[in-house]
């Protein structure tokens, strides 16, 4: 009687991680395209998607643009609360990670970062425009900057026309233990520092 064979499950594979050194140096050597839209998370290359949802996921949908346009103006007042407003710049979250976020609340002015780039304890909020990112902000890109201690991190959601508002970040456990979701009609408390928050109508950051 033959004997029946049961194929052994396969342990994952190992992945060689890339850290942000080596990633600077792969841009530089021309091996990754200077502003390609590739971010580094978790040691892996990524493509952002900045898609409308059912459009090509390499496009750039034009409520994202919009809407990344309007959370670059809400940087010009930031100045007298001693930070400014990153759109669309890396962050550095080493070894492993950086990423690019759609916008993101730094302590100090642009000079201060002309060596550097922000690091966790530099940033007070980052934002994420999502549409067909959806989930992928809520999940994978919640549990990054949790782990870091960002302490607020805004979906600007265009799905359901609503920002999706994180605080109190839980490191050890990757989550945010407060959730808020601010209408188009509501008013939105964005950290800025120790002076803040800043205060805005939602509507000023949702198409």
């Amino acid at each position: 009687m033959p004997h029946s064979v049961f194929a052994q499950p396969a342990s994952p594979p190992r992945i060689a991680k890339i850290t942000v050194d080596q990633y600077h140096s792969m841009i530089k050597a021309g091996i990754l395209r200077e502003g390609a839209p590739i971010e580094l998370l978790d040691g892996l290359l990524v493509y952002k998607d900045r898609s409308t949802r059912g459009e090509n996921p390499m496009s750039i949908g034009e409520p994202h643009s919009v809407v990344v346009e309007l959370v670059h103006q809400v940087g010009q007042p930031l100045a007298s609360f001693g930070c400014h407003m990153r759109t669309q710049n890396p962050i550095s979250l080493a070894p492993h990670n950086e990423p690019e976020p759609d916008g993101a609340i730094v302590r100090g002015m642009q000079r201060d970062y002309l060596r550097h780039l922000p690091g966790p304890g530099d940033v007070y909020c980052v934002f994420e425009v999502a549409d067909s990112s959806l989930l992928y902000d809520r999940t994978t890109k919640l549990q990054l900057y949790a782990q870091f201690s960002i302490p607020q991190y805004v979906i600007l959601n265009l799905i359901d026309m609503q920002a999706e508002v994180y605080e109190q970040p839980m490191a050890a456990e990757r989550r945010y233990a407060k959730k808020t979701i601010v209408k188009a009609g509501e008013t939105l408390a964005l950290l800025a520092g120790p002076s803040g928050p800043l205060k805005i109508p939602a509507a000023q950051v949702l198409p």
